[in-house]
């Protein structure tokens, strides 16, 4: 039983293990990212990382502990004189891991692992989503004039539309109602006449 004991071994023995990751490491330094497979890239991230903290102090001491690792001059130097700057302000978390889906032969997940500091194109993306401005608004708050200049048009356009919809029946009304006043206006005319008449036959019998 192998209770407690979170080491990934790789289907490979201590010496092997010790000298694939020594490569891997070294070809990281050198190139700055690497396609592996998940697993072999998450045993390197914690291989790598402590060395990557430890170029951070630039002594002699430190330089041979990770010469020892690496078994690589080139590295080494790439380490200490490159990579030690780019990630002096750094507080852990060197390397990403992209995962690219998986390999052909044996359908194994693979991925590229990579460092930090060295893609370009994410550092540029991720300070331009940085510096953009939060756009946030709270449920039933002010709306900003160029989102409210729109609604007043539609509302002003809407007011507008009832008032010619309106003029045609008013027009309409006061057509009905002039012949009903011009009706009225002789009825208001004859009743004047009888009266006279009335009164010149009142004349006569007297």
């Amino acid at each position: 039983m192998r209770h407690g004991k979170k080491v990934n071994h790789l289907g490979r023995t201590a010496s092997h293990r010790k000298a694939m990751l020594s490569n891997m490491a070294s070809s990281l330094i050198l190139h700055k990212r690497l396609s592996t497979t998940v697993a072999k890239a998450k045993a390197l991230r914690k291989y790598v990382e402590p060395l990557l903290t430890k170029s951070k102090n630039d002594t002699t001491h430190s330089r041979r502990t990770c010469f020892a690792y690496l078994q690589n001059k080139e590295s080494v130097k790439e380490l200490f004189d490159e990579v030690s700057t780019k990630v002096a302000n750094r507080p852990g978390g060197y390397t990403r891991i992209l995962k690219t889906g998986y390999r052909l032969g044996d359908n194994a997940e693979m991925c590229v692992i990579e460092l930090v500091d060295y893609n370009e194109d994410m550092l540029k993306t991720e300070g331009s989503a940085s510096t953009g401005a939060k756009r946030t608004r709270r449920r039933g708050g002010k709306k900003s004039t160029a989102e409210a200049a729109p609604v007043t048009d539609a509302k002003a356009k809407a007011t507008a539309a009832p008032a010619k919809t309106d003029a045609p029946a008013a027009t309409a009304a006061a057509e009905e109602t002039a012949p009903a006043q011009e009706e009225a206006a002789p009825e208001a005319n004859d009743t004047p006449a009888e009266s006279t008449d009335s009164d010149d036959e009142k004349n006569d019998a007297k």
